[in-house]
């Protein structure tokens, strides 16, 4: 059993913490950032590349075993697995890199990548799953809280890469070898099941404002001292000093506990005083008349959620003590083989698939998209991708959240609206008109943010928190196989042609990548479709659930 942490402050000392952890596990997002090393200094061609990365993406989305874990086993034990994984996968890549071992077959660094980019699955499964349960009222916010500071991990890690690290693939390894794993061991402590808070309180949305305020000055600031630095010489001191600024900005949300325990709630106090006299009332007042049935007494705390053995269950349906377990309504805990049933589950998994599995395909060649059409510094590109994911991540949190609460608006309708602005970014991006490059890649940052920060709590309201966590990875796995498909199979396929037709191994030109954004275009045309369908069968859903204008609990069905 998972011992449950007591109080109003714990939750939000592991908010601040699962900040700095999904800041941790955005370390998938660097590889554009030593792709190009690996390409020079192990002599691979763009095909060998494009299949790093979907080694990249398939360690980084598949979470399925995490999702498991996480529900055996208390969060301070994922995280260990995550930071061993991070350890060794990115200590291979980096001996390889740096020729302190030389001649490593291409296999094993395919394994090592995947191995190293999968600790993102164990970080941020535990820090989702647990603080989605320490605030299950306000799903859609923490959600995109958490998926934008995500988001803008990528961004964070180039401002480490070129003021700490001046730029040095191999040095940017070896800080993730070390740096992220000794982040997790620092941080574990904090990430722990706490008492959720089931009633309205006022001081609550603040301090989520708060949070997501913090995170937009955070994403601004590291954007524009990345341009500083790429359009000016900066010296090592300025360097730093932005450095850490940066890190002060990250330690933000901490404020709120920090707050919390200077100027403690009187309302808080109250509330525990009243739930306790409430408690022995009750208790004097509710003694059996008759003493409980054998069978009744096996089941224990059942309804807490507690496995029983199957002939318990049997002797009480017989002997009245409950009802005959029923299979679960949308908006109910559904076991993971209960949920694959659905048609929404595929439904959703599939609008999942088109959306991020298009956008992956543009972020993992990014640096050469950025080559193809003239830009020879592809970091600024990187940056502004990761701001604009960030602003997607977070911004599609919030509004979700309001137009749920408001009018039951079912989330996927903004993946709907999102996929149509895709649709029009790769026809942009296709026609490699001057001055689009930048404003295309905006767009699609924004559009691949709200594709996850959308999916995200939309799985947790159809099929409940029970089982979240491997219900979210198996929805994760839609980047990883979008990525094997349309970036590995297609667009990697299509560069090596474009390549060899011009007689060199770097492609120039529009055409380098421009039958792979139309075919990203009908993809996501595709995905429009099968998104208006889901959104009009889940309607019903959202109005059960947020009647009234806030979310309700449903009863849990007995399974």
């Amino acid at each position: 059993m998972v011992n449950v942490k007591g109080g109003t402050r714990p939750p939000w000392v592991g908010l601040g913490a699962a900040v700095w952890l999904q800041i941790a596990s955005g370390n998938a997002y660097n590889f554009p950032l030593y792709s190009h090393s690996l390409k020079s200094v192990l002599g691979f061609n763009q095909q060998q590349l494009t299949m790093l990365g979907v080694a990249n993406d398939i360690g980084e989305n598949v979470g399925l075993i995490p999702g498991l874990v996480c529900n055996k086993f208390p969060p301070w034990v994922v995280l260990l697995i995550g930071s061993f994984s991070c350890f060794f996968g990115y200590g291979v890549l980096w001996l390889s890199l740096s020729q302190t071992v030389q001649n490593l077959p291409y296999w094993m660094l395919w394994i090592a990548l995947c191995v190293a980019t999968n600790s993102s699955a164990w970080f941020s499964t535990t820090v989702l799953v647990t603080n989605m349960r320490n605030f299950p009222l306000s799903r859609g916010t923490v959600a995109g809280i958490l998926k934008g500071y995500g988001g803008l991990s990528a961004a964070v890690y180039t401002e480490v890469y070129s003021a700490l690290l001046r730029n040095s693939s191999s040095k940017l390894l070896l800080f993730l070898a070390l740096g992220v794993p000794a982040l997790s061991l620092l941080m574990m402590y904090f990430i722990r099941p706490c008492t959720p808070s089931l009633g309205e309180d006022s001081s609550e949305s603040y301090h989520f404002l708060f949070v997501q305020v913090a995170s937009i000055v955070l994403g601004i600031y590291v954007l524009t001292t990345t341009i500083l630095e790429d359009v000016f010489s900066l010296n090592v001191l300025v360097s730093y000093t932005f450095l850490i600024l940066m890190v002060v900005l990250l330690m933000a949300p901490l404020a709120i506990p920090v707050k919390m325990t200077f100027y403690p709630s009187n309302r808080g106090k109250l509330g525990v005083s009243d739930v306790s006299v409430q408690d022995n009332s009750s208790a004097e007042n509710s003694k059996p008349l008759l003493t409980p049935l054998s069978s009744s007494a096996n089941l224990g705390s059942f309804q807490e959620g507690d496995e029983i053995s199957e002939v318990d269950m049997l002797l009480a349906e017989g002997e009245g003590a409950i009802k005959k377990k029923r299979r679960p309504r949308r908006g109910e805990d559904f076991k993971f083989t209960e949920a694959m049933v659905k048609a929404d589950f595929w439904l959703l998994f599939l609008v999942y698939f088109f959306g991020v599995g298009s956008g992956v395909t543009v972020l993992n060649n990014l640096a050469q998209i950025g080559i193809a059409q003239g830009l020879h510094d592809t970091k600024i590109l990187l940056s502004l991708f990761s701001f604009c994911n960030f602003v997607g991540r977070l911004g599609g949190g919030v509004i979700s959240e309001y137009f749920v609460r408001l009018k039951a608006v079912p989330r996927t309708v903004w993946m709907t609206c999102t996929q149509v602005v895709m649709i029009i970014t790769y026809l942009l991006f296709a026609s490699a008109l001057n001055g689009t490059l930048y404003a295309a890649t905006a767009l699609l940052g924004v559009c691949y943010g709200v594709q996850f920060t959308t999916m995200v709590p939309t799985a947790s309201e159809l099929f409940g928190l029970k089982h979240f966590g491997i219900i979210f990875n198996f929805m994760s796995l839609g980047n990883p196989l979008g990525a094997y498909l349309f970036s590995g199979l297609l667009a990697g396929y299509l560069y090596d042609n474009e390549a060899a037709k011009q007689h060199s191994a770097t492609c120039l030109g529009p055409d380098c990548f421009r039958v792979t954004f139309l075919i990203l275009a009908g993809v996501c045309g595709l995905g429009t479709v099968l998104s208006i369908v889901l959104t009009m069968r889940i309607r019903p859903v959202y109005q059960m659930l947020y009647a009234g204008g806030s979310f309700r609990l449903p009863q849990s069905s007995s399974h």
